[in-house]
């Protein structure tokens, strides 16, 4: 497995503080696989419980190869609630004969932000690195971004991230022994600092802790705490700076049918939210 992109440098730690936490709001998600291309068409309703629904669904479709053209996938095409179309396409050796890079683009709004549109070059072609570059092709000059991380001994992973507003590299290292886990990124010039780690207890049960020291998020913390001992069922909680307590429950009632239900619990308000997301597939 290669090294992950920059942004998923903390990843074995982030997630276990962020991920599967629904905690307010209710969802339904449900993914269907077609006989077209292959294609799969997922929809989702959203309810705030307070907010009037008008338009309820998302709807969006990944289709593998379409017209049967080889290394072509659309990965997403969404409509939302309000009629905007978002677009994901990738281009991977199928299509354009040049091993190990894969070709994106992504347009948010295929009507009005055509000019927005991203171009994504990930190259894998050396062994355990992996290169990115990303520009909008219609304004190049107006962004851009680069990286490079770079997996050492199956145990160190070492980044480095620039773009135009920051030429000043983030840098961003974690490194994995046995059941220890831990990284540091750096940003914003140096003058910012992301701290997180991870520790396996046993197969059953998992901290992570993360620490923010300068920038905008200076002081923010949180501790978190899984626990898979359940059949088809996992269980987390975590505590945080603003002094919140989240607890979440992730059952897995039967193959493709998956229950995760939430509550937040705000000391400092006194304030109780509450979430659910049921997804079939």
């Amino acid at each position: 497995m290669g090294p992950p992109k920059f942004e998923d440098i903390q990843k074995t730690a982030a997630s276990l503080l962020n991920d599967d936490f629904q905690t307010k709001d209710f969802s339904f998600v449900a993914k269907q696989k077609t006989s077209v291309s292959s294609a799969v068409a997922t929809s989702q309703v959203d309810w705030a419980g307070k907010e009037a629904v008008k338009t309820p669904a998302k709807i969006s479709f990944k289709i593998p190869k379409p017209f049967s053209i080889g290394g072509l996938t659309i990965d997403k095409l969404e409509m939302d609630k309000s009629g905007k179309y978002t677009l994901e396409a990738s281009a991977e050796k199928g299509l354009h004969k040049v091993p190990e890079l894969k070709i994106e683009t992504k347009c948010t709004d295929l009507e009005s932000k055509l000019a927005d549109t991203n171009a994504k070059f990930t190259f894998t072609g050396v062994k355990d690195l992996q290169a990115i570059f990303e520009i909008k092709p219609m304004k190049p000059a107006d962004d851009f971004s680069a990286q490079v991380t770079k997996t050492v001994n199956d145990k160190i992973v070492a980044g480095v991230k620039l773009s135009k507003k920051n030429l000043c590299p983030d840098v961003g290292l974690s490194f994995a022994k046995g059941p220890i886990f831990a990284a540091l990124v750096a940003k914003e010039k140096f003058s910012a600092f992301n701290v997180f780690a991870h520790y396996k207890v046993s197969d059953a049960i998992k901290l992570a802790a993360n620490y923010d020291q300068g920038g905008k998020t200076s002081g923010n913390f949180g501790f978190g705490l899984a626990y898979a001992g359940l059949k088809g069922t996992t269980l987390k909680a975590k505590v945080q700076q603003d002094k919140s307590i989240s607890c979440s429950v992730k059952h897995e009632v039967a193959k493709g049918f998956t229950v995760v239900s939430g509550a937040r619990y705000d000391t400092k308000k006194s304030d109780l939210s509450y979430g659910l997301k049921l997804t079939i597939e």
